[in-house]
């Protein structure tokens, strides 16, 4: 009997409707004549969820004991006895009581699925293994009941349960998730709309991933090769020259057009390793270039530079693939068509984009070759070519009788092979040709003219330069193969060493200064008419391009200058690739820097902005209202009764108040942003300080906080003060509700009215200074009360922020550390 099958719905959240979806399935499955089983279902007393379960047959639980309590749990045995068709087992995740046969209740779903019984289950995206600490990051609860990513990727089949954010957290106040008591603490905490909204996007990434997986396996199941378009690739070819930067952007325009395709660069590598043409500080930089535009950098090994491209693009189910004009010359092109029209003509179904550049068809062409032998061996392979062979001549000359012309050839032939092994190609090509004449004038009949009357005569002479001049190539292409293994391991040393250098935080050019023997290595920068030194080691330093004896342009702005010898082409390269990455990070570490100075005189600037055009309408009221007031109780035109000298000292005494709390708001968002406002931490009891708060403010506001709530660490006038400002916000809208519960190590105090509400997109600009949000109320100050009372709750080590209130309203939430 097989292994049974096993399908999971999958939730970004409780409450999505992950077992409600699994019982309606199962009893579709039994509705179709299927034989359906319940081994353990949790509610949660749920009665839409209990009302599923009418009509299905439920397995009895196992009863278990651990520390004087009753718990239970699936019972396997119980399942594998029955043996449905299909067994329902909820929470796939579940960690057992102590004393059961598996520790988790996967493990429990293995034993029923090798019993050949198939299972649907259910789990939700936090108790994934791989996520455990993202989702600790986004909701700060970390998460105890999880399941190996594996045993989930190995299911039959998962089907995502999804919910909005506002649709689940609507369900919750409704009563349909918690119980009512629960609800407010839950919307509080862990179901704020931004955490839902994380974990819902981690579950969708997670299912398309896996959607992408059964894909490529269901294309190599049935030996498809073609692509398949579900998804917009764009694969762009790169070789580190100087087209590659137009190549990427061109490529990053075209993955532009289709939102969420993506884009990949590869680069093709000998099979031999050696680094050819390619330069590395131009891949380097295309390198950083391209995850810059957020796509993705990949280097593949092949000998066949089309054939690899396309086995990349084919494997990565590519749609597109970006290529640059041929850069070979004319006798190169007839020769052969070159990679990009073989790829061309390979591609199949993908898409094909030839883009031209500067350096098509070998304009600007800059030869990367370099000789494959020292200069003093090159030499002595002229000499042995111009001065050896007429040496050879003469020594054989006395054994002319006795000696074919065919031995005459073969040991003019061994001078060739020697003269290639010591100088190189040119050197035996001259060598070759020097003796075909030698052997024509001396030993070919007749003799000492350029006549051959044998025709085989002619014909071996011929054969003889072909062969020589063969010989001579091969040869000299194994020394140049050999010089640039060495030259490429001896990079790749190079290279691997200060990365390990920039990893371990330790001084990069002082370890380039050793590596290469040099006097002194400076990062030089240009700064207007000149230039300055960002670093150093050694010395002296050089102080400008062209005072050292060798510079590597990194670009515009920054060289680096090296002194105490000539550095040669194959080190000048090595640098440069070392070099702009370094650029890459200096310059991310300076734009971190300027951010990190910028936000604090940004938001100084702001304010003083903001003061500037609020103060003169805001403080102009109040004061106008008490001078029209007092003036007229001086006048001595009108004689006032007593009822209206009340009415005007009332509105002298409410105008100047509301001065009052102006300037203190001023005063107090001034000594926030200087840091110097003065907080005296102490235990304070949340009951004693919310009656403080609604004594200010009015009978508008009702409590109702549990009897059992810890103490907090607080200034007690400044969360007075706290409290006072989103009360009297709220109360202006509707009346008011104030609750608090202890969550962890946190309390946190809910104001909550019916009022209209703020936009999500507005509710972190309402703690911006001088904002009154739509400018509904322009008499009731300059908008500093929820900006100050963010900046008083977190000078006192908490936290202030908005949420929607279920069904309408808007609800201040602040949260402050518990005394232990």
């Amino acid at each position: 009997m097989g292994r049974g099958t096993l399908r999971i719905y999958l939730g970004a959240a409780p409450g999505v409707g992950k077992t409600y979806a699994m019982l309606g399935e199962g009893r579709r499955a039994a509705a179709r004549g299927k034989d359906v089983a319940v081994g353990l279902v949790e509610t949660h007393s749920r009665t839409r969820t209990a009302e599923l379960l009418d009509g299905l047959d439920i397995l009895p639980r196992k009863h278990l004991r651990h520390r004087g309590a009753d718990f239970t749990e699936l019972d396997v045995d119980a399942v594998i006895a029955r043996k449905p068709k299909i067994a329902l087992i909820d929470e796939l995740a579940h960690t057992n009581v102590p004393g059961s046969r598996n520790a988790k209740r996967w493990q429990d779903i293995d034993e029923v699925l090798d019993a050949g019984i198939d299972v649907i289950s259910t789990v939700n995206i936090q108790h994934l293994e791989s996520l455990n600490d993202v989702v600790r990051q986004i909701t700060g609860v970390p998460q105890r009941e999880t399941v190996p990513d594996e045993v989930v990727r190995r299911a039959d089949q998962i089907e995502l349960v999804d919910m909005s954010p506002e649709a689940l957290r609507r369900r919750m106040a409704h009563g349909n998730v918690y119980a009512p008591e629960d609800v407010d603490a839950a919307l509080a905490n862990y179901f704020r709309v931004g955490n839902l909204t994380a974990l819902r996007e981690l579950a969708l990434l997670w299912v398309a991933g896996k959607v992408d997986e059964q894909l490529d396996r269901y294309r190599a199941d049935h030996g498809i090769s073609g692509t398949w378009e579900a998804r917009e690739r764009v694969v762009v070819a790169l070789t580190g020259g100087a087209e590659g930067e137009t190549l990427i952007r061109r490529a990053a325009r075209i993955a532009a057009r289709t939102k969420g395709a993506d884009l990949m660069a590869v680069h093709v590598t000998r099979g031999d390793g050696l680094v050819g043409s390619a330069d590395p500080a131009g891949l380097a930089k295309q390198r950083a270039l391209v995850e810059s535009l957020g796509g993705s950098y990949h280097q593949v090994v092949g000998d066949d530079v089309a054939r690899a491209l396309l086995d990349f693009a084919g494997g990565v189910n590519a749609t597109q693939l970006v290529l640059g004009a041929s850069r070979r010359g004319r006798l190169a092109r007839l020769l052969s068509l070159g990679v990009g029209l073989t790829t061309t003509a390979r591609s199949g179904s993908i898409d094909v984009h030839l883009v031209m550049h500067e350096a098509a068809h070998g304009a600007g062409r800059e030869s990367t070759g370099r000789a494959a032998l020292t200069r003093r061996r090159r030499l002595a392979g002229w000499a042995m070519a111009l001065l050896g062979m007429p040496l050879l001549t003469a020594v054989l000359l006395p054994f002319d009788g006795g000696l074919t012309l065919t031995t005459h050839i073969l040991l003019f032939f061994l001078m060739v092979v020697g003269v290639a092994l010591v100088g190189g190609t040119w050197p035996a090509l001259t060598a070759a040709v020097v003796g075909f004449g030698l052997l024509n004038w001396f030993f070919t009949p007749p003799l000492h003219t350029l006549t051959i009357h044998a025709p085989e005569n002619l014909l071996a002479l011929v054969i003889f330069v072909l062969v020589a001049a063969m010989v001579s190539t091969v040869v000299d292409l194994a020394a140049r193969r050999t010089r640039e293994a060495a030259g490429s391991g001896a990079a790749a040393e190079v290279l691997s060493t200060l990365a390990g250098q920039v990893l371990r935080g330790e001084p990069l050019l002082e370890r380039l200064r050793e590596i290469y023997g040099l006097a002194s290595v400076t990062l030089l920068e240009r700064t207007g008419d000149g230039w300055r030194i960002v670093s150093m080691a050694g010395g002296p330093p050089c102080t400008a391009p062209g005072t050292g004896d060798t510079d590597v342009v990194i670009d515009e702005d920054l060289v680096l200058a090296v002194r105490g010898r000539l550095l040669d082409a194959a080190d000048r390269r090595v640098l440069e690739a070392f070099a702009a990455e370094a650029a890459v990070a200096l310059r991310h570490e300076r734009l971190r820097k300027e951010a990190e100075a910028a936000r604090p005189l940004a938001e100084a600037d702001r304010m003083r902005t903001a003061l500037l055009a609020a103060v003169s309408h805001d403080l102009r009221t109040p004061l106008a209202s008490a001078k029209a007031a007092v003036e007229s109780l001086r006048s001595a035109e009108i004689d006032w009764s007593q009822e209206d000298r009340r009415e005007l000292l009332a509105t002298a005494d409410e105008s100047l108040v509301k001065l009052h709390r102006l300037v203190e708001n001023l005063l107090d968002m001034s000594r926030l942003q200087a840091g110097v406002l003065g907080v005296a931490l102490e235990h304070v009891a949340v009951e004693e300080a919310v009656s403080h708060a609604t004594a200010d403010v009015g009978d508008l506001v009702r409590v109702d906080l549990p009897a059992d709530l810890p103490d907090i660490m607080a200034d007690p006038v400044l969360l007075e003060r706290v409290l006072v400002n989103l009360m009297g916000n709220g109360v202006r809208y509707s009346p008011v509700l104030v609750t608090a519960s202890s969550y962890g190590s946190t309390v946190e105090i809910r104001i909550i009215d019916r009022g209209p509400g703020i936009p999500p997109e507005a509710q972190e600009r309402v703690f911006l200074p001088f904002q009154r949000l739509g400018d509904r109320d322009n008499h009731t100050g300059v908008g500093l009360g929820l900006a100050l009372s963010r900046g008083l709750t977190e000078a006192m080590g908490g936290t202030l922020v908005p949420e929607e209130t279920p069904g309408g309203g808007l609800t201040m939430i602040v949260s402050l550390k518990a005394v232990a």
